[in-house]
């Protein structure tokens, strides 16, 4: 079991409030067979849930013993039990899903399911690993049109697909359609090797990616040859309207405005849609705006239509990334001249 470690040399400086003061919390536990997948190979999970709380932790026999501050220990409590509960259902848990309950913790105060939503689809249950996450999953329950905004990692485009596919599984829309502007980075499709597809596949790749992680590979397979999933370029949509169908468009930072303004006219009936983009990572030809960044400025008000921006934070993918991310977002003291 994982070594008792000594109070913090920081526990001294700790403001003199209740919420920083040290309790002891005694965690029971019925199983100690699951208690043992709880706690990780060589306390794995314990050990996370010590260092991102900045708590102490050790078990002992049936109980799992928490030192720290008291909002930490409450917080460690909430995490413990739910992940408990969640292996009781037969669910396997790992440091994703320990960091999502954390997050949840730190700001809601506890990791109640409530807090945390989730989309299930026939494949897998994606559940929110940020409280930014969980708001992002309302939103699109509850608007026709969402912008989902920030760096690469923080799921956004991933938990959109997870939702297109949760609606057409229960049948509350009749098609997925995925779309991504056919610009990146510079090159243009005229200017590429190869028929049409072998030109559009290698910028639609993570879009199928993602749906082959939440949907069936023959279920797929089987849709994209019927069409009841579509992936297609942005140029794709123009003179269609979108009924009865989950529309997502992927790295919408690189439209223009007339091509922003052209897909979002094309909602019809019984339709949502989600628009997901890195407002900092723009590949437009110098001199033209973005039509993602267009949009949020107008359509900030409007009625049913939710913008969610994501922040490094919310980066689920590995510490490092957001580390990364952070790095090159945080103002310079010294600006090129």
């Amino acid at each position: 079991m994982a070594a008792f470690r000594g109070a913090s040399a920081s526990a001294s400086k700790r403001p003199n409030k209740p919420e920083f003061e040290d309790a002891r919390v005694v965690v029971p536990f019925e199983d100690n067979r699951l208690l043992t997948q709880l706690l990780g190979e060589y306390d794995s999970h314990l050990a996370l849930i010590e260092d991102r709380l900045g708590i102490d932790a050790h078990a002992h026999g049936n109980v799992v013993i928490l030192t720290g501050p008291a909002t930490s220990c409450a917080n460690a409590r909430s995490v413990l039990e739910r992940l408990y509960s969640r292996i009781a259902k037969g669910e396997t848990i790992g440091p994703g899903d320990i960091d999502g309950l954390i997050r949840h913790a730190r700001a809601e105060g506890t990791a109640t399911s409530e807090g945390q939503a989730q989309v299930a689809t026939r494949r897998r249950v994606v559940k929110a690993r940020t409280p930014t996450q969980s708001t992002y999953i309302r939103a699109i329950d509850k608007h026709d049109l969402v912008f989902g905004l920030g760096p690469a990692g923080t799921g956004k485009t991933y938990i959109a697909v997870a939702f297109a596919a949760q609606c057409l599984e229960r049948g509350l829309v009749e098609r997925i359609i995925l779309s991504r502007p056919a610009v990146e980075a510079g090159e243009r499709l005229g200017f590429l090797p190869g028929d049409m597809r072998d030109k559009v596949d290698p910028y639609l790749r993570p879009l199928y990616d993602a749906l082959y992680d939440v949907l069936p590979p023959e279920k797929v397979e089987r849709d994209i040859e019927t069409g009841v999933i579509e992936v297609a370029p942005l140029a794709f949509m123009r003179g269609r309207t979108l009924a009865n169908a989950f529309v997502i468009l992927d790295e919408a930072q690189n439209t223009t405005s007339m091509q922003m303004k052209m897909f979002l006219t094309r909602i019809g009936e019984g339709s949502k849609m989600v628009v997901t983009g890195d407002p900092s990572q723009i590949d437009l030809p110098p001199g033209t705006k973005s039509g993602l960044v267009e949009a949020v400025d107008l359509l900030d008000e409007v009625d049913d239509i939710s913008i969610v921006k994501f922040l490094a934070g919310d980066i689920v993918r590995r510490d490092l990334v957001a580390k990364i991310v952070d790095a090159y977002d945080r103002p310079k003291d010294i600006q090129p001249k």
